[in-house]
């Protein structure tokens, strides 16, 4: 049995049900969605993981039970007893999304501070992966941790995946953002920016420059997506671009987390990173053509 091992926040989502004041109350996270896109299309031999802290709330057992449900394994989850999980709800207006945040006292904030739980978790896993979201929540230290167990994860031959999934609002600054990002590249074997975030905090002129800058970096295969428009690919072949269908959204929560599933398990499935791409593309579109963040997709 294979693992793939999944890092970071899971919160509680309320989303709009309907208009008007009603919501629906859910869970949700980046790295939790691209968790549960990659068990939803990843053979029955890989195990999927996901690592988190959580705390001592009414919502943190329900957690657990969502997990266990989705077939998301929880040995590598920790529990505060003195912190609560985060909260956020999402506004949608045309399909774009708008978020409000209560996280502050988040036990995810410590999830790097066991050493020896990240080292069994890092140790059994032959693919791992986070996000930038995972890291701004973290101190220096616990950034520092968790990039520097993925650089020698990827040196020993594990896979490994980042997506920089810029969030300003979380770090202290845009320099802080930049250092972390870019060196959490290190250990990324694959790399999954989004262009238009990257273009505006790194002045990326095109798909290819910010394919380029992330090689530099140290990534192998880098993924640009873009928002429904062409998508930029980077790896041992060179770059090129490919266009994709055009999708109007209804909801565009989870299409960048759908696609890393969905890519990722492609390429662990042995695709080429050309099919993997299509594939992705493929469930990222039925994503967005529904409301929420997690969409039943078949294994294709």
């Amino acid at each position: 049995m294979k693992t793939f091992l999944s890092i970071g926040e899971v919160m509680v989502e309320l989303s709009q049900a309907g208009g008007g004041d009603q919501w629906r109350l859910g869970f949700a996270g980046d790295t939790l969605n691209t968790a549960w896109y990659a068990r939803a299309c990843l053979p029955e031999d890989w195990q999927v993981e996901y690592l988190t802290r959580l705390g001592n709330d009414p919502f943190s057992p329900r957690i657990l039970q969502f997990l266990q449900d989705s077939r998301i394994g929880t040995r590598h989850i920790a529990q505060d007893a003195s912190r609560a999980v985060g909260l956020y709800a999402i506004e949608l207006q045309d399909g774009e999304r708008s978020f409000a945040y209560w996280r502050g006292q988040s036990a995810a904030r410590l999830l790097a501070d066991d050493p020896a739980l990240l080292d069994r978790a890092f140790e059994g896993a032959d693919m791992v992966y986070l996000s930038g979201i995972t890291l701004a929540i973290l101190s220096d230290a616990g950034r520092e941790a968790l990039i520097s167990r993925l650089i020698t994860a990827r040196r020993a031959g594990r896979r490994t995946a980042f997506d920089p999934n810029l969030r300003p609002r979380l770090w202290e600054s845009a320099d802080a953002m930049r250092h972390w990002l870019t060196r959490a590249a290190k250990g990324a074997e694959f790399l999954l920016p989004s262009f238009e975030d990257e273009a505006e905090w790194f002045d990326d002129a095109s798909l290819s420059a910010c394919a380029e800058r992330w090689r530099a970096a140290g990534a192998a295969e880098v993924v640009v997506k873009n928002g429904g428009g062409p998508i930029g690919l980077l790896d041992a072949s060179g770059y090129r671009a490919f266009p994709v269908e055009h999708v109007t959204p209804v909801d565009t929560t989870g299409a960048g987390d759908s696609f890393n599933g969905g890519y990722l398990a492609a390429r662990l499935g042995g695709a080429t990173a050309e099919s993997a791409l299509h594939r992705a593309h493929e469930i990222a579109s039925r994503v967005v053509a529904s409301p929420g963040a997690l969409v039943a997709v078949s294994k294709g």
